[in-house]
């Protein structure tokens, strides 16, 4: 939006003030920091499938006890989104990061002195409840990066959740043949106590603070940005964008508090959007993990009969072949990242779906091991890039007084396909009915793309707005 002329002088939108304060230090400092977040959700999330099997030895548990501790991390994960994001929205973005650090940090190195089955569902209960912030921990990125490389950014940053997969399985690698569970759990909680101690460096979104009205602070804010990134701001007064006689009517410059929230998604304004949104991020969450447990069960070689398997039978391959698979999301980070802003949000989505698709497509034979791995590696990277992609779509469809509950309820949503997908894919994988997996997994991708066509508007390029427009 070009600068504007009023009776008290010029004056300019935060989209012209973070165009002006580029990409710099600050904004790299405030990448890591969040990336902080994606780490600790990857390393707890897969911490399960690795420590599963020894606590089962140890506790003797029975198969369903070991699946009630990954279920009880996604119901977790399910509250937390949504909480943190009413959180967030409500009374700002630093609080959610606090707030979703200390309940993470603490649960997650508590859970490494469990003294039994019990104690130790409770602790990952809540280590899932505060993992779900991360909705809190991009957004808050988020809004300090500027318009035009936006999505390249973001896509970026959610890469972090790469590097803590494949963190974790180095670790697994590393402690679980030698000192155990409890020591992978305590190391694994490292990224959440750094959140925790650099919070005191992390400042407000200020476009936070122009929703709620308080542009000054904003203001004070883009100048500490300015000094970091050694730039300035343009000359002028900062005002709101979307600085109205409409907006500025009673009640229209509020940040929605609470439920009123979940209500704001689904109002005549934004409920094609958010049904489109949960459609996108069910598919993906039922694709992604359903895919990880699919590798782990192929690598296994449960299905003795099954030349899908890849013939591997003991803890250090599965490790190995996890760390493997995880590789698999880089390429799909960069390859998104290369085309989101050329292509648009919709398209390469959609190009991730289709690739994901074709690479899966051939597992409905049987296939030669290096083949089925091969595969299975390819369907990682195109998932991981279209979840990636979802991520910035989701950010940009909504504005900034419910950026933070919409992106965590469709995480949320995500997270009941999340919980879904073991069920299923552990029932048929085990009872050698990999064609049906691979179907349900296809059909389920096939109804994920529809929803992207479904979408009413490109947002590359798009400003972003503070509130719902009547």
């Amino acid at each position: 939006m070009a600068q504007q002329q009023e009776e008290d002088g010029t004056v300019y939108t935060l989209e012209e003030a973070l165009t002006s304060l580029g990409f710099g230090k600050f904004q790299y400092m405030a990448m890591c920091y969040a990336g902080l977040g994606f780490i600790a959700e990857a390393a707890e999330t897969q911490i399960l499938s690795f420590i599963g099997p020894a606590l089962r030895s140890q506790w003797e548990l029975s198969p369903s006890q070991e699946s009630l501790m990954t279920t009880v991390v996604f119901v977790g994960m399910l509250i937390g989104g949504i909480f943190w994001g009413f959180i967030s929205d409500t009374y700002g973005r630093r609080k959610g990061l606090l707030s979703v650090a200390i309940v993470t940090a603490l649960s997650a190195a508590l859970s490494a002195f469990a003294p039994n089955y019990s104690s130790l569902l409770a602790l990952r209960t809540m280590v899932g409840f505060g993992i779900g912030g991360r909705a809190v921990y991009g957004s808050w990125f988020f809004e300090f990066v500027p318009s035009q490389n936006r999505g390249v950014w973001t896509i970026i940053n959610t890469g972090f959740w790469t590097i803590g997969t494949i963190l974790e399985s180095l670790l697994a690698l590393m402690l679980m043949p030698r000192i155990g569970w409890r020591w992978l759990l305590a190391l694994s909680s490292i990224p959440s106590f750094a959140a925790l101690l650099l919070f005191v460096f992390t400042v407000e979104s200020p476009r936070y603070l122009c929703a709620v009205g308080r542009t000054r602070d904003a203001c004070d804010i883009l100048n500490k940005i300015a000094v970091v990134n050694k730039t300035q701001l343009p000359p002028g007064k900062l005002v709101s964008s979307q600085l109205t006689e409409e907006l500025l009517s009673p009640g229209k410059n509020k940040i929605s508090s609470g439920f009123s929230s979940l209500l704001v998604l689904l109002s005549p304004t934004l409920r094609r959007n958010t049904l489109l949104v949960w459609a996108v991020f069910t598919g993906n969450s039922f694709s992604y993990y359903g895919l990880i447990l699919l590798t782990s069960l192929f690598s296994s070689g449960r299905c003795q009969h099954s030349s899908i398997a890849l013939q591997t039978n003991d803890d250090q391959s599965l490790y190995i072949n996890v760390l493997i698979t995880s590789l698999a999301e880089i390429p799909g980070v960069i390859l998104s990242a290369m085309l989101v802003e050329k292509a648009g949000r919709k398209l390469t989505m959609a190009l991730m779906y289709a690739l994901y698709f074709l690479f899966l497509l051939p597992l409905l034979a049987p296939q030669l091991p290096a083949l089925t791995t091969a595969l299975l590696f390819g369907a990682r990277t195109f998932i991981m890039g279209s979840f990636v992609i979802a991520g910035v779509y989701s950010r940009e469809i909504y504005p900034t007084s419910v950026r933070s509950t919409g992106c965590g309820v469709a995480s949320a949503v995500g997270r009941i396909a999340g919980m879904v997908s073991p069920i299923v894919a552990v029932q048929l994988v085990r009872g050698c009915h990999q064609m049906a997996a691979i179907l349900l997994f296809e059909g389920v991708l096939l109804l994920s793309a529809i929803s992207v066509l479904l979408f009413p508007v490109e947002t590359k390029g798009r400003e972003l707005v503070d509130h719902v427009s009547s």
